[in-house]
């Protein structure tokens, strides 16, 4: 990519993660009556309120290069992540709301302004996507792997519904391995939207998570998100998915 195109890249995607953070304000009085109807009841002091807060990102920009690089880490990082954590802290604020847990506030997401739930998707889906990521990855191993292969066959098998589904998945969005109530089932989720909504089409537990917004890969690959997902594969960090199932 020509430096002029990329800096100009560099400055729509900018302005695009902006305007998608404060999507929705034609709908914020709605949302917001529907949010306050939960809220107005409870009493809770203003030290016990969430507040979403940006995980240390664990490695450095250029750690997991060349799988992904390091200037697409450091705008991902520090401007579209850290947008959506300033944006719904904002929100939680303008909009009184006294969830005390993440938990609870994705258990009442189809209640919330478009502002506050996109932005707490948002907030919580990067930080969950980064922890996710290492330098130093390893085959799946332990539980992890005989989950794998009890509900898909084998680590190839998975690896393959899971990249057609990246794929598959229109526009902005992520890719999801979750627990399902005990089964491991692959499912894929539109914005910044994730399976602990109480209103997502496939709820569970999510174990990993694949960004496809086009701003997670853009710059290295451009349209090219099949070489983004053969990258990401090298990156990912089984021990922490391990952790997560527990």
């Amino acid at each position: 990519m020509k430096n002029n195109d990329r800096r100009q890249f560099i400055g729509n995607a900018l302005k695009a993660g902006a305007a998608i953070a404060v999507a929705g304000p034609l709908l914020f009085s709605a949302h917001k009556a529907q949010a306050n109807n939960y809220t107005a009841a409870k009493d809770v002091p203003e030290a016990d309120v969430l507040k979403f807060k940006q995980v240390p990102l664990g490695f450095d920009y250029k750690a997991l290069e060349p799988h992904i690089d390091a200037l697409t880490n450091e705008i991902h990082y520090t401007k579209h992540h850290a947008a959506y954590i300033k944006n719904v802290n904002e929100a939680i604020v303008a909009e009184k709301l006294t969830f005390t847990t993440e938990k609870e506030f994705f258990d009442h997401a189809s209640q919330l302004s478009p502002k506050a739930r996109n932005n707490g998707g948002g907030a919580w889906n990067h930080n969950f996507f980064w922890q996710s990521l290492t330098p130093n990855t390893t085959e799946p191993g332990g539980k992890i792997k005989d989950a794998l292969t009890s509900a898909f066959g084998t680590f190839d098998q998975f690896k393959e519904q899971f990249t057609q589904a990246a794929l598959s998945r229109f526009g902005s969005g992520w890719v999801w391995l979750i627990n399902a109530n005990g089964k491991l089932t692959i499912t894929s989720t539109v914005n910044q939207d994730n399976p602990l909504f109480d209103n997502a089409a496939v709820k569970g537990t999510p174990l990993l998570a694949l960004d496809v917004w086009e701003h997670a890969y853009y710059l290295k690959y451009q349209n090219r998100r099949n070489e983004y997902v053969a990258g990401w594969w090298n990156v990912v960090n089984w021990n922490e998915v391990n952790k997560r199932l527990g």
